[in-house]
C-alpha cells in the first residue's frame, strides 16, 4: 500500500457496449426481415420475369442454402477478424446484394431473374455473417448473469422481424412494384 492508496485497485465492471449492440441489432433485424419479405412478392416476380414456381423458389431456397453454408464458416472469420470489420463486410455484402436485386427489373427479361438470384445470394452471404457475429458479441460483452436477458432481446429480434416481413411486404406491394422491397432497405444499410 502506498501513501495515496492501495497498490492494486479493485476491478471495475466493464459496461456492455450498448451502442455497438444497437447497431448490430438493427443490422440483424434487417437481415432477418429480409428472410420473409420476398415471399408475398413471389407471384408478382413470376409474372414480371416470366419464371415458374420451380424457378422462383430459388430466391428463398438459395438464400437459406447460402446461410446454411456460410454460418458455420463465420466461426473462422470471428477468430481472425475484428467485429467492426466483419460487421462492415456483412452489411456491405448485404447492401450490394440488395442494390443488385432491386435493379434486376432494369436488365433484359432473359437476364433479370439471374441478376435477382445473384443479388439474393450476395444478400445471404452478408446475412450469414451477421447472425453468429451478433451472438458472439453478446456472449463476450455481457457477464454470465446478464446473458439471458441479452439473448432474450436477440430472440425477440430473431422472431419479430421474420414475422412482420410478409405483412409489411403485402402492404408495400399494394402500392408499389416488388422492387420497392429491396429499395426500402438501402437507407437502413447506409
Amino acid at each position: 500500500m502506498t501513501a495515496s492508496g492501495p497498490a492494486t485497485s479493485a476491478p471495475t465492471e466493464k459496461k456492455p457496449p450498448y451502442g455497438r449492440l444497437a447497431v448490430l441489432m438493427i443490422g440483424a433485424f434487417i437481415s432477418f426481415l429480409n428472410n420473409t419479405l420476398l415471399n408475398v412478392a413471389l407471384p408478382s416476380i413470376m409474372a414480371d420475369l416470366a419464371v415458374g414456381p420451380s424457378v422462383v423458389q430459388w430466391l428463398t431456397t438459395g438464400f437459406m442454402l447460402i446461410n446454411g453454408i456460410l454460418i458455420p464458416a463465420t466461426a473462422f472469420l470471428i477468430e481472425n477478424y475484428s467485429v467492426r470489420r466483419l460487421f462492415l463486410v456483412s452489411m456491405s455484402l448485404f447492401a450490394a446484394g440488395t442494390v443488385l436485386a432491386g435493379n434486376a427489373p432494369l436488365f433484359p427479361q432473359s437476364a433479370a431473374f439471374a441478376v435477382l438470384l445473384l443479388g439474393r445470394m450476395i444478400q445471404a452471404s452478408g446475412s450469414a455473417i451477421m447472425m453468429p457475429l451478433l451472438m458472439n458479441v453478446m456472449l463476450v460483452s455481457f457477464p454470465v448473469e446478464r446473458r439471458g436477458a441479452a439473448m432474450g432481446v436477440f430472440g425477440l429480434v430473431l422472431m419479430f422481424a421474420p414475422a412482420v416481413g410478409p405483412t409489411l411486404s403485402g402492404w408495400i406491394l399494394q402500392y408499389h412494384h416488388w422492387r420497392m422491397l429491396f429499395d426500402m432497405l438501402v437507407p437502413w444499410l447506409l
